[in-house]
């Protein structure tokens, strides 16, 4: 899934993003060989957070809790990100990363659009489990397993190991990013609702694992302990609820006593209304077709489609109608392998043609 990153940065730049987000601590920096893919990632330490003006002082005051802390939240940004790609990936906007931009994701994310609500439920989700596992792994001071867990009584099984505590990754993800919301505006409210269904996705899915102890694989005694799943689970759970996000609207619910509540509606009363795992949105999203630098938005000519799908990513939908080139590209792949005493394998090379086709 790792796409290469089309972009060098530097900690300068990262400085002077007073609108950018968190998530701009993604950004890789290229090594002295020019590499920029992830490996490149330069490592923050606990004294840079201070100085990274895209987060508000809340977020600086999270940030130096732990020496490893920012270290987390930088892991937390780039599985955000990778996991955004992965699920984008064959879609008009693919989760592109623009260069010299305050923001990591350019301007789109100005638009209160359905790939907003995403970027910021998964961003919350990847902060809450990148926090819960590094307390698992003892790399922060305020957490450890879960141990809050024991205190519930199976009747068949005994909790034993390491619960990864989600209540922390949810309790210091809720307060990293929401801070920097205000609920008194539409977007902030907005915000607030899909940061807390992306921490709602992570936790829904929290596993339980047992391992079995006693005499010739008896299992007399089943220890158990809860353990985060992958976050791929947890970007394909979102990117369904992507799909069916809400359009919405926010109104004055006037009270006698007390002040007047601000409530997510939706945008036509026949339309259901959102629950606390859907995603909101309050606009339509921009035109990812053609190229739009003031965005960020690359467009979609020169991607590659699949003429056989009817999907998103088949020719018609993705090249937005303007139709697509076909290439003849040649491959070679080993083939007919063989074990030769002793001990190597041998095989053939075999060439073939694979026709690969590109939007216009």
């Amino acid at each position: 899934m790792l796409l290469l990153w089309k972009l060098l940065w530097s900690l300068l730049m990262l400085a002077q993003a007073a609108m950018g987000n968190w998530w701009n601590l993604a950004v890789p920096l290229s090594d002295q060989s020019g590499n920029t893919s992830l490996e490149a990632v330069t490592t923050l330490r606990k004294e840079s957070c201070h100085r990274l003006e895209f987060l508000v002082e809340r977020q600086k005051k999270l940030c130096m809790l732990s020496d490893k802390m920012i270290q987390v939240l930088q892991t937390g940004a780039m599985q955000a990100v990778e996991e955004c790609q992965h699920q984008f990936r064959n879609s008009r906007w693919n989760c592109s990363i623009v260069e010299n931009s305050t923001d990591i994701f350019g301007g789109v994310l100005k638009y209160k659009s359905r790939e907003s609500a995403f970027v910021h439920a998964l961003s919350s989700a990847a902060l809450a489990h990148a926090v819960a596992r590094a307390c698992s792994r003892g790399e922060l001071n305020d957490c450890s397993c879960d141990s809050k867990v024991r205190k519930r009584t199976p009747r068949h099984w005994q909790w034993g190991g390491c619960s990864e505590d989600i209540r922390y990754g949810e309790i210091y993800s809720r307060d990293f990013l929401d801070s920097r919301e205000d609920r008194t505006t539409d977007e902030g409210l907005v915000n607030l609702h899909n940061n807390d269904a992306g921490r709602r996705a992570v936790r829904s899915r929290m596993q339980r694992v047992c391992k079995c102890h006693g005499m010739s694989g008896s299992c007399s005694v089943r220890v158990c302990w809860r353990r985060l799943p992958q976050l791929h689970v947890v970007g394909d759970a979102l990117s369904t609820r992507y799909e069916g996000a809400s359009h919405v609207k926010v109104s004055i619910v006037e009270r006698k006593k007390g002040k007047n509540l601000r409530k997510i509606r939706p945008i036509h009363a026949d339309m259901k209304k959102p629950n606390k795992t859907d995603l909101v949105y309050l606009e339509d999203s921009p035109d990812y077709c053609e190229p739009n630098e003031e965005l960020g938005i690359l467009g979609t000519r020169g991607r590659t489609c699949n003429r056989t799908s009817a999907g998103i990513d088949g020719c018609r939908l993705l090249c937005c109608g303007r139709g697509y080139q076909t290439r003849v590209q040649d491959y070679e792949v080993k083939c007919k392998c063989r074990f030769v005493w002793c001990c190597r394998v041998q095989c053939e090379i075999c060439r073939f043609k694979r026709d690969h086709h590109v939007c216009n």
